[in-house]
């Protein structure tokens, strides 16, 4: 008896891929191919929303040129007319470049200011595209994988509690590793999700080396040139950990959050945006953000992109 379920289930998987071909092949026929299985483009329009990365990923052969800048405290102690609302100061510039090695798979270099304590950073980055949804929801979801690591030349302290005492080469790097699930809904509407991880090889006394964080965006397109983007991490902190570093260096940690516009003037990919993180680089801005949207200290940026094609295509 035993022998017969056996075969029995034995038949039916290996019938399943036969039925499904079957399938396929009246679809075919009857003209329900084509179209729906091909891949959704376009969930979002360029790599980075605020400070989420994106699902979107550059074309074989593809150069993309981007550079993000921030100011200074619109309001609060910091802003006011006296810094003409925080264009008289910059927080974080970010230079960098990303290329496609294939359709699937980029790898960026990056140069950053940096908005801490940690200076001069270097950051390279891989992106791999390696789920995408498709028109009949067969594949209901875009899945991509970023990771990063960032090299500090700031000169060491010699003050141990600092967190840029570095005494050895590895002290230096930050690494960042994302999962990024995308859907896009309509025409208008993508949202995404982005499990992140953020280890620090050295942070100042006290403070948690690593961590987990989540991150949502969405984008909705207003016309068919500019659309409204929004993102926000949520940090999973060690609660006594957070207790006495704010009470030790008197600042309070809050969740970045950031709004702004995306406008498309044909190669160009222009946002702008507000937020009250100060840094741009995610391994400085998911643990180290100490503005609050309540008290006036968030700030204008830009981030702009061009695109250029390195293929004889």
């Amino acid at each position: 008896m035993k022998n017969i379920f056996f075969w029995i289930i034995v038949s039916i998987v290996l019938s399943v891929p036969i039925i499904s071909f079957g399938q396929d092949d009246l679809e075919m026929l009857a003209g329900f191919d084509s179209v729906q299985r091909d891949k959704v483009i376009s969930t979002f329009k360029s790599g980075s929303i605020i400070n989420l990365k994106t699902i979107e990923t550059l074309g074989k052969g593809e150069l993309d040129f981007r550079v993000d800048h921030r100011f200074g405290d619109i309001a609060g102690k910091a802003g006011g007319a006296k810094n003409f609302f925080g264009l008289d100061n910059s927080t974080d510039i970010k230079i960098g470049f990303d290329y496609g090695l294939t359709d699937e798979l980029n790898f960026g270099i990056y140069r950053a200011k940096g908005a801490s304590d940690a200076t001069q950073l270097y950051e390279g980055a891989v992106k791999y595209r390696f789920l995408d949804q498709t028109q009949d929801d067969r594949i209901p979801v875009s899945l991509a994988f970023f990771a990063s690591a960032t090299l500090s030349a700031a000169k060491s302290d010699p003050n141990l509690n600092s967190p840029v005492s570095f005494r050895r080469f590895k002290d230096r790097f930050v690494y960042v590793g994302q999962l990024i699930i995308a859907r896009k809904f309509s025409s208008r509407l993508s949202i995404l999700v982005s499990p992140s991880y953020v280890h620090r090889n050295y942070t100042a006394y006290g403070d948690q080396n690593a961590f987990f964080a989540i991150g949502f965006a969405g984008r909705i397109k207003i016309t068919r040139r500019i659309s409204l983007l929004a993102d926000y991490f949520l940090p999973f902190r060690n609660g006594l950990k957070k207790t006495l570093m704010e009470s030790t260096w008197g600042e309070t940690y809050y969740n970045p959050l950031g709004i702004g516009l995306e406008i498309e003037t044909g190669g160009h990919v222009f946002s702008l945006n507000f937020t009250n993180s100060k840094s741009i680089q995610e391994g400085q801005l998911i643990p180290e953000t100490y503005s609050s949207w309540g008290k006036g200290q968030f700030r204008w940026g830009f981030g702009i992109t061009r695109r250029f094609s390195l293929t004889g295509g």
